[in-house]
């Protein structure tokens, strides 16, 4: 998929769209709009990370696996971030693997040249500490929501997350995503969403989120949504688009 400078005037990723006009047009000549597909992987444990991604749409999900080959969302990725972060924190591989998990397009990046970017030490690389910041904080705060609060609390902050991020009330969600997310079995997560769709908050039918009631979801999620939003708000100065389609 071929980059039209003119699209890109405005960047739906909101990283980039925070850079001054000076550091994002010096990374115009670099950029690709591409295409990510469900389930496609953009870095394996281990393996150096070769590009970094900036996504528009997409949702993807890091994930780390365990020696039985189990797996748990340690991270999620939209528009609000960027795809790759051990590139430029002195290294470029990582024990997690990166996969989309709802497809559309991202910026990507070759990492090296991005890394090159970064270590010019203009606004890209304060801009970008403050949002691994952030990703530390997201870290730190769903560790303790997923010890400390019910499945339904933590399904209805996710559902809320990704509406923000994708800017719709609807969209694809598989039982395997929200497993993952909650860190519960299937049984757990089908006992979460019949909680949220019998009391008319969302409706779930073969992998596909329709939100009903945001109010409601606002009131029965725990307190790390809005915990997480000012936090990022604050560090990036970038507050969610809350439009709807």
């Amino acid at each position: 998929m071929s980059l039209d400078k003119n699209a890109f005037e405005q960047p739906a990723n909101k990283l980039l769209a925070a850079l001054p006009a000076s550091d994002y047009q010096r990374l115009i000549p670099h950029m690709k709009l591409v295409p990510l597909s469900n389930r496609q992987v953009l870095y394996q444990t281990g393996e150096p990370i070769a590009q970094v991604y900036f996504p528009n749409k997409a949702v993807v999900s890091i994930v780390t696996t365990m020696e039985d080959g189990s797996t748990a969302e340690v991270g999620l990725v939209s528009n609000e971030g960027m795809v790759g972060i051990p590139v430029i924190l002195g290294n470029n591989t990582t024990i997690t693997t990166a996969f989309v998990q709802i497809p559309d397009t991202a910026i990507q990046i070759d990492a090296d040249i991005f890394r090159s970017e970064f270590n010019r030490g203009t606004v890209l690389q304060s801009l970008l500490l403050r949002y691994v910041q952030g990703v530390y904080t997201q870290i730190v705060q769903e560790s303790g929501c997923n010890r400390l609060h019910q499945p339904e609390e933590r399904l209805a902050r996710w559902l809320l997350t990704i509406s923000d991020r994708l800017e719709s009330k609807e969209f694809p969600l598989t039982q395997e995503f929200i497993s993952q997310m909650l860190g519960v079995n299937s049984a757990g997560v089908t006992e979460a969403a019949s909680t949220l769709s019998q009391a008319g908050m969302i409706a779930y039918h073969r992998g596909q989120i329709k939100m009903l009631n945001r109010e409601a979801l606002e009131k029965t999620s725990c307190e790390c949504y809005q915990i997480l939003e000012e936090e990022f708000i604050r560090l990036l100065g970038n507050k969610p688009n809350k439009r709807r389609k």
